[in-house]
């Protein structure tokens, strides 16, 4: 009589590394991801909230942890280095490496550090913030996270302090990271009255296949403000599945931007709590697709309280056969009266094969609101395009005009300008191989 054996359980490799060392909390909390991620498996079609992202084929791969991370040079990383005299926190293949990054001193008592050290320090923001605005249980991918991130960055912004300058997280895949999970972690905790600005960036220097899933957690205090610029420009043979999580207190002011480019398929959930009145929060994003790349945005906003705003506006431009999928939810609870929301997604086509799945969504159960929402999917408008070459400008040109307007309209809700400046090139770049 022949037995089948039992398949191998994804990620099991990764899942089964030592972490000796680390504190008992730390130990629990991996203990239960990893049991939780063994029991829901990853998720598939048939999952409402995956219908659209086709992660189920990675079960089917052999992926472990690198065995060390790659080496670079300085000078790889300085195109992707917004500005060489802000702080930087680089993690190569998911570790992290002192000689490329640049740790400010902590002074005012701004806490800038690879996670890994705030662990072995016993930094307190940790133990009483990490996992509890993205719990395991959110998503099989927020599980596997908890359960082989390896490091990332801690920010910690005390009461009315401003860091001055925007903090760097990069985070670099090498040619090490071949078949490799890769499990990077943020979390920020700005206090009472404080302010910061948080890059947070994930590239390729290599071709390889990887697998990335990130979790970001950011605690936003009453009356701060924080603007999160999220930008994804991995190999177009990886997989990206991440996690952004935001807390907000009274009075406080978030606002996100994210870019996406890279990998083979891309998906990032963007969840906001707006947990006590007179909150803004305020999300925009913009993906760039080909081939037969794939980017899905799911975002949830939740207005617990009232008298608070939320804004959102995600675009996206495709071509080849690539896909984009958007899923926007809004929540308004009952006691979130004076709740003035709009969620807006648009999305603009340059091949018969692209493809859009759309979904925004309001669940609104309270009376005395305002909220709106709507999606539009369509090609480039033919009569601007004729208006542009009726006084000379010549077709490629004029459909490259057409294109950065309509990708233009985001990118400027990126205030920091040294930011906004960076990434407009790089958009311009990729929107020239597009239409070029």
């Amino acid at each position: 009589m022949s037995v089948t054996a039992a398949p191998a359980l994804p990620f099991g490799a990764a899942l089964a590394a030592a972490r000796p060392g680390e504190p008992s909390w730390l130990a629990a909390l991996r203990a239960a991801a990893r049991e939780r991620f063994v029991a829901v498996g990853l998720p598939t079609t048939r999952d409402e909230e995956w219908r659209f992202t086709p992660v189920a084929p990675l079960g089917k791969l052999e992926i472990g942890l690198p065995a060390a991370p790659g080496t670079l040079r300085p000078e790889a990383l300085a195109p992707h280095d917004f500005d060489p005299a802000w702080p930087r926190i680089v993690v190569v293949d998911g570790r992290f490496e002192q000689a490329l990054s640049r740790l400010p001193d902590s002074a005012a008592g701004i806490r800038v550090l690879p996670l890994s050290r705030a662990i072995a320090e016993g930094v307190p923001e940790v133990e009483k913030h990490l996992a509890k605005t993205v719990a395991p249980e959110a998503t099989p991918f927020s599980a596997l996270n908890a359960a082989a991130f390896t490091d990332g960055l801690l920010v910690v912004v005390p009461k009315g302090a401003d860091p001055g300058q925007p903090i760097q997280f990069l985070h670099v895949a090498t040619d090490a990271s071949a078949d490799a999970l890769l499990a990077p972690r943020l979390l920020v905790v700005v206090g009472e009255g404080a302010r910061a600005t948080i890059t947070e960036s994930y590239l390729s220097l290599t071709t390889q296949r990887h697998v990335t899933t990130t979790v970001a957690e950011l605690v936003v205090g009453r009356n701060a403000t924080v603007e999160h610029i999220r930008v994804q420009r991995e190999t177009d043979a990886a997989w990206h599945v991440g996690f952004t999580a935001v807390d907000q207190a009274r009075d406080s002011h978030y606002r996100s931007f994210a870019l996406s480019m890279g990998a083979h398929l891309a998906r990032h959930n963007l969840h906001a709590h707006l947990s006590d009145e007179n909150i803004e929060t305020l999300l925009y994003g913009l993906s760039l697709t080909r081939g037969e790349q794939v980017s899905d945005t799911h975002s949830a906003i939740h207005h617990d309280h009232p008298n608070c705003n939320s804004w959102e506006v995600y675009k996206g431009v495709l071509d080849d056969r690539s896909r984009v999928v958007f899923n926007g939810k809004v929540l308004v609870d009952p006691i979130a009266q004076k709740t003035d929301a709009k969620q807006t997604n648009r999305n603009l086509l340059l091949s018969e094969d692209a493809r859009v799945d759309t979904k925004p969504q309001l669940e609104i159960f309270a009376d005395d609101v305002r909220c709106t929402h709507g999606a539009t999917i369509g090609k480039l408008n033919e009569q601007q395009r004729y208006y542009l070459q009726s006084r000379g400008i010549a077709g490629a040109q004029a459909e490259q005009l057409l294109v950065w307007a309509f990708a233009a309209e985001v990118m400027t809700e990126i205030l920091q300008p040294t930011v906004r400046k960076a990434l407009e090139a790089d958009v311009h770049a990729r929107l020239g191989e597009m239409t070029g």
